[in-house]
């Protein structure tokens, strides 16, 4: 029974990944596609072709992405977005949403913020236990009346589910960056530390710090 319960856990650790990521790429395929509805029936490949065409829909939503970066980006695009999220911002529950899911949004995918893109490593929840997380705000402290100039914001997800944690505030001092990807880090929460990235989790800082934690002690 031992070596068919081990053949079993193989096949599925075979097969469990690929479905999933099946699944999720065909949902999300599925989703896109359906940008083809925005077009006029009677525009629509199976109605003009006689046959449907697929794919076509998710042409048709990375060219409404595009041009709508295209327009966002320019002078006249952004005052048009400008305006268009002042309209929101005066519907009650639809700003409460809106405002929510842009910030979100823009500090998970801009670029040029440097929101969770560092991995970090604090004492956390008492001392000499460690815990991982990702620096979200490096001026907290200058933004926040009563907080000393050094204090960033560190957010520090539960495993393994990394869409809930908590937001800690902490000298910057006391942080230390790790030598580690924002994907290698949400891996190694997500497996609740089974996946190491490739080397030791590692930072010229740690040595300083856990030395100072000695002569503490």
């Amino acid at each position: 029974m031992g070596t068919l319960r081990k053949y079993i856990i193989a096949g599925l650790l075979v097969w469990l990944p690929l479905a999933a990521t099946v699944a999720i790429i065909k949902l999300v395929i599925d989703l896109l596609d359906r940008t083809i509805l925005l077009i006029p029936s009677e525009y629509q490949p199976a109605n003009m072709l006689g046959f449907s065409v697929p794919g076509y829909g998710i042409v048709i939503a990375i060219a409404i992405l595009l041009i709508t970066g295209m327009l966002a980006t320019n002078l006249f695009g952004s005052r048009l977005l400008d305006f268009w999220e002042s309209v929101l911002s005066r519907i009650p529950l639809v700003k409460t949403i809106y405002n929510s899911v842009k910030q979100i949004s823009t500090t998970l995918l801009d670029s040029e913020r440097k929101s969770f893109r560092k991995v970090v490593m604090l004492e956390y929840p008492r001392k000499d236990i460690w815990s991982i997380g990702f620096l979200t705000n490096e001026h907290v402290g200058s933004q926040m009346e009563g907080l000393a100039n050094e204090m960033v914001a560190v957010f520090v997800p539960t495993t393994p589910n990394p869409t809930s944690g908590f937001i800690l505030l902490s000298p910057m001092k006391d942080v230390i960056e790790l030598d580690m990807t924002v994907e290698e880090g949400f891996k190694f929460i997500i497996s609740m530390g089974v996946i190491i990235p490739d080397g030791p989790i590692k930072s010229k800082t740690i040595p300083n710090k856990v030395a100072q934690n000695a002569a503490d002690s």
